[in-house]
């Protein structure tokens, strides 16, 4: 009798024990769970942010469309992880009634900089090159390039060698001294007279294009908005072996299930697009060309552009930032090492070059990186970076304060810097909690 009451007493121990660890790791799932950086939604407050302070930012966003500045809107900040923010106001096209959608996708132009940036940034992970290589190496169409010095009387160009190829470091900062032909230098006169930025012809043209045109400068002189990205593309291609759209659908889309972002919008999806417009002399809204913008965005590119050409939706950009943010990685899925992202966020200009640049800021690898915040006059972390795109969409990531912002709108005007501007002032307002 005292046996068998000893044997189920140790047993109800035993089941006991097994209970409370069970509970134990069910518990530790559940924080786990919480402690996921897996941009599940939160209330603001769980990752330190003021819903109250937040609705700022909401109402200032908000009012771009109320004022009729802009078509619509779809901003979200990501905070520990966590998605604390998303808004979605305005219109695809102001001519239609078709409101914006958190899933419209945008045409995000040079916001497809740091995605070939990290492209470029697999293959260096794999040996295929290094930064202080000449890029001459990979593309030796550009062994021998000549740089503009000056005109003659007669306004013919004055050319002198270069003292050196470019380094791959150079060409992942704008340093190396390209040009893009967007400003009304002589050498931007001659990227357009050659239409070096032509999607309808192969990357391997464009090469064959510009090694037949000056540098802007000697290479690491001075920090120049440029093409060097759209090269960047094609050296992905080379190193590769495969073509670059299908190289970044592979290797970051594909894997980071940013299903939206390609070159073009196939015609299931065309009707998500939002429409990029512009603006008067009075800042009244001009609506777009819908039909040629509809035709021009679903018709794939013979040349992918590595510097513009990709179409996105906010949700799968905040998947890339995330993954950048959280060094290389996003949902067990690695894309880089951390010591790669670490570079990329690292300004890589030399002193000459980085007096060239905006005070307060330097450049990385593919993104532009915040020096001194009080001196760039923004409410950014030192430590931050960012970059933009030519029809108006933003995003920054801020390591210090753990959070990614993104913005995307479709426009052409004053607009633009200033709703970018009054978005950093308004998110940082709202965060109460440092840690």
């Amino acid at each position: 009798m005292r046996k068998a009451l000893r044997t189920r007493f140790v047993l109800l121990l035993l089941s006991v024990w097994i209970a409370s660890a069970a509970c134990s790791l069910a518990a530790g799932d559940v924080d786990r769970a919480a402690d996921a950086r897996d941009l599940a939604p939160v209330p603001p407050e769980a990752v330190g942010i003021s819903s109250e302070r937040l609705h700022r930012l909401e109402t200032g966003m908000r009012r771009f469309i109320d004022d009729g500045r802009l078509a619509g809107v779809v901003t979200m900040l990501a905070r520990h992880g966590k998605l604390a923010h998303v808004q979605v106001a305005g219109q695809k096209n102001i001519q239609v009634p078709d409101p914006l959608q958190r899933d419209s996708i945008f045409r995000i132009y040079s916001m497809t900089k740091p995605i070939t940036g990290v492209a470029l940034m697999i293959l260096y992970e794999e040996g295929r090159w290094r930064l202080g290589d000449p890029v001459s190496r990979y593309i030796p169409e550009f062994d021998k390039l000549k740089v503009h010095v000056g005109e003659d009387r007669n306004g013919r160009p004055i050319l002198e060698d270069a003292a050196r190829s470019m380094t791959m470091r150079e060409l992942m900062t704008h340093s190396g001294g390209l040009a893009y032909g967007l400003r009304d230098t002589p050498v931007d006169r001659m990227y357009r007279e050659a239409r070096v930025l032509d999607s309808s012809v192969p990357l391997q043209t464009m090469i064959d294009r510009l090694a037949l045109l000056p540098l802007l400068s000697q290479p690491g002189k001075q920090w120049y908005y440029s093409i060097a990205v759209d090269v960047q593309g094609y050296l992905v291609e080379k190193l590769s072996g495969q073509p670059f759209d299908q190289y970044l659908q592979e290797k970051i889309f594909a894997p980071l299930g940013m299903s939206d972002t390609a070159f073009y919008v196939p015609a299931e999806k065309i009707a998500r697009l939002a429409l990029i417009h512009a603006e008067d002399d009075h800042g009244k809204l001009v609506p777009p060309d819908a039909d040629a913008a509809l035709r021009n965005a679903g018709t794939p590119p013979a040349g992918p552009s590595g510097g513009g050409g990709l179409y996105s939706t906010a949700d799968d950009y905040l998947r890339f930032s995330q993954m950048v943010l959280d060094g290389g990685a996003l949902d067990g899925v690695r894309i880089l090492a951390p010591q790669t992202v670490d570079m990329m966020r690292t300004n890589h200009l030399l002193d000459e070059a980085l007096s060239t640049m905006r005070p307060g800021t330097g450049f990385g690898l593919d993104f532009a990186v915040v020096l001194d915040a009080a001196a760039a006059g923004e409410p950014y972390e030192n430590g931050a970076y960012y970059w933009s795109g030519a029809a108006g969409t933003w995003f920054w990531i801020d390591p210090v304060a753990d959070l990614v912002f993104v913005g995307m709108i479709q426009h052409r005007g004053s607009a633009v810097g200033d709703i970018q501007g009054v978005s950093r002032n308004l998110t940082y307002q709202a965060i109460v909690d440092e840690n």
